[in-house]
């Protein structure tokens, strides 16, 4: 006798009916990815200085370093002094205003982002300056965990000169 093979009905129902995969016709050039903790704050600082003061030097990296320091020094102490702060770009120049021109120095730094809350907090009640009686305070223009984001396009101009 021949050996015959009995197929099971609803086994042969439930391969016929099981939608089939089909791989993807060509492989996507486009990645997409998430940051969830990303490892940087960015700052966009701006010196602002008393309208009455007379114009001193332009804001070079080494100032902004010991504004910068000072701020941090006096609002948190040894623990404010030990956080680093990398500066990024250093601008200077003027705005000119409805009351005339004024003195424009900007700071873009790059914090850990643990100690972003910290800084912000230190350099908006920090009012300091130099010996002369002249009195200066940070303005916190911009904060972000992306500087791109922050510049509001591909962040290129940021590094030119």
């Amino acid at each position: 006798m021949a050996d015959v093979q009995h197929k099971d009905p609803v086994e042969d129902a439930a391969s016929s009916t099981a939608p089939k995969r089909k791989a993807p016709d060509s492989p996507s050039s486009t990645i997409n990815f998430t940051s969830r903790n990303p490892p940087w704050t960015y700052l966009k600082l701006q010196l602002v200085s008393q309208p009455d003061a007379t114009p001193s030097q332009p804001l070079d990296a080494l100032s902004a370093r010991t504004y910068l320091s000072s701020a941090l020094s006096q609002f948190l102490g040894l623990t404010g002094t030990a956080i680093p702060i990398d500066i990024l770009k250093v601008e200077t120049g003027s705005l000119s205003t409805t009351k005339g021109a004024s003195k424009h120095d900007g700071v873009w730094v790059r914090v850990p982002r643990d100690d972003g809350a910290a800084v912000v907090a230190a350099l908006s009640s920090w009012i300091g300056g130099s010996g002369s009686g002249a009195s200066a305070a940070w303005r916190v223009c911009a904060k972000g965990n992306y500087l791109g984001a922050l510049v509001s396009g591909s962040g290129s101009d940021l590094f030119v000169p």
